[in-house]
């Protein structure tokens, strides 16, 4: 039986990636290498978010000489790894679904422009002191570089040809607090690493291998907080 969900799944991954879609996104956890092939479990919990980038728009902060910008993610539970991936551009690729997180000027200008993107590099942090909704609003006293990406070989090529979309995978370290992945606020920095301008559609997904009710993913804290404490009241 686990050969044949196997087989399968290895059918439907060069399906998607023949059609142009986005590949299967799976996780570290439980990952096996067979006849130099790895091959891994698709992740139980995916939370998606559709940005968009005005050409020359002013970034969220300057940091290490580039323009940063930022997600700001809600993670509810104790997991034992997270994913992140960013494709630029989306046209082409996939489409908002129900229940993902859309920002506005995505549904105004990113659903076909195929034309604007950039060379994605992300970043994921944690604010240690922001382990509860009410915590979100408050300004973060210590953020906690959990690591980063800039290409990904797991990633379509964008437009150009080139390889330059990212993912990485992050192993919760419960012997070390600074590196476990707990309840709590987290922030997804990214910008163009090799060249360009950070502009265009972009589509941010978390993964996770277990299932994680009411992940939320926001523009600005304040976002963030609506959206969480929106969830938790229903």
């Amino acid at each position: 039986m686990r050969c044949l969900i196997s087989f399968y799944s290895c059918l439907m991954l060069m399906f998607t990636l023949s059609c142009g879609g986005l590949p299967q996104f799976s996780a570290d956890l439980g990952k096996q290498v067979k006849h130099n092939k790895t091959i891994r479990i698709p992740y139980a919990s995916i939370t998606s978010y559709f940005g968009y980038i005005e050409p020359g728009s002013e970034a969220d902060e300057l940091r290490e000489g580039k323009k940063m910008y930022y997600l700001y993610l809600w993670i509810p539970v104790v997991a034992p790894e997270i994913g992140v991936r960013m494709l630029s551009p989306v046209a082409g690729f996939t489409k908002p679904e129900k229940g993902d997180f859309i920002s506005k000027a995505y549904a105004k200008k990113g659903v076909d422009d195929d034309t604007n993107y950039f060379d994605t590099w992300v970043r994921v942090e944690r604010c240690l002191t922001a382990l509860s909704p009410g915590d979100i609003t408050k300004p973060c006293m210590k953020w906690v570089n959990l690591g980063d990406n800039d290409d990904s070989a797991e990633m379509p090529k964008n437009p150009g040809g080139n390889q330059y979309n990212s993912l990485m995978r992050i192993t919760s370290t419960p012997d070390d607090p600074l590196k476990s992945i707990v309840r709590g606020m987290y922030r997804i920095a990214f910008t163009t690493f090799k060249r360009g301008e950070v502009k265009g559609s972009f589509l941010a997904q978390v993964g996770a291998p277990i299932e994680l009710p009411r992940v939320a993913i926001a523009k600005t804290p304040d976002e963030l907080f609506q959206s969480v404490t929106a969830s938790e009241a229903n």
